[in-house]
């Protein structure tokens, strides 16, 4: 089997390049980069078939850029930052602190009411 994915027309052999997808609930073709994933609901087309795409009557097509389809190194360097953010182990200690006194208990839930700040007048 090829790696290289295809168009989804009948008897088109071409590879694809674009991936067409549709909203339903807005009457809209989305029609924008080859997905990273063969999806189940959405067509791969080839660049003739995508430049010739229409839809039905009363519907709109809306076409997506496709320059830069490759992430840039800053793009890549902001999601690397983001992961290891992400797997950073929290502060220590168990539990942010706050301004409530804990009045209940059930499994893992607490129920908790606000301290008094301010004395009563």
């Amino acid at each position: 089997m090829s790696p290289v994915r295809r168009c989804s027309r009948t008897a088109c052999s071409s590879p694809a390049v674009f991936t067409l997808t549709y909203v339903y609930a807005d009457s809209t073709a989305v029609l924008g980069p080859l997905a990273t994933y063969a999806e189940p609901h959405c067509y791969d087309l080839c660049a003739e078939h995508a430049e010739r795409l229409t839809a039905p009557r009363g519907w709109e097509v809306v076409r997506l850029p496709t320059e830069g389809g490759q992430p840039s190194t800053d793009d890549l360097e902001a999601l690397a930052n983001a992961v290891r953010e992400a797997a950073r182990p929290a502060p220590s200690g168990n539990e942010p602190v706050g301004q409530g006194v804990e009045v209940g208990r059930r499994g893992h839930l607490r129920v908790l009411r606000s301290a008094q700040t301010h004395p009563e007048r």
